[in-house]
């Protein structure tokens, strides 16, 4: 039972990467996910959520417009699409799949996280 995350690399300012997150040993259709990142020397935050029925989603006002969650439950994945990246957007990104939707709340289980580096 596990989460993977993939998809983070090097990129520009003003460019594009899409996150996958991929659910093995389970299916996400009863979960909500949510993407998270962490950068260096600061605390996790959470960057967006989607419901289970993917008719939901929450994004940080830091990244609204520019970011957006997806999920194909037949795939067993969800998508973070992040474009105009920005340098600030530089952080590990993990992803999280729980029974409830939101910020603050319990996710059982968590991806291993991929960085995202986005240079100036």
């Amino acid at each position: 039972v596990q989460l993977q995350a993939s998809g983070g690399g090097l990129v520009q300012a003003g460019g594009s990467l899409r996150l996958s997150c991929v659910a093995s040993g389970f299916t996400l259709d009863y979960y909500a996910v949510g993407w998270f990142r962490q950068a260096p020397g600061k605390e996790r935050k959470g960057v967006s959520c989607i419901n289970s029925s993917g008719g939901t989603s929450y994004y940080a006002d830091s990244v609204k417009g520019r970011f957006t969650i997806s999920r194909d439950d037949a795939k067993n994945t969800v998508w973070l699409q992040m474009n105009l990246l920005k340098p600030e957007d530089t952080a590990v990104y993990y992803c999280a799949a729980g029974p409830s939707f939101g910020w603050d709340v319990a996710y059982d289980y968590w991806g291993q996280g991929t960085q995202v580096t986005v240079s100036s």
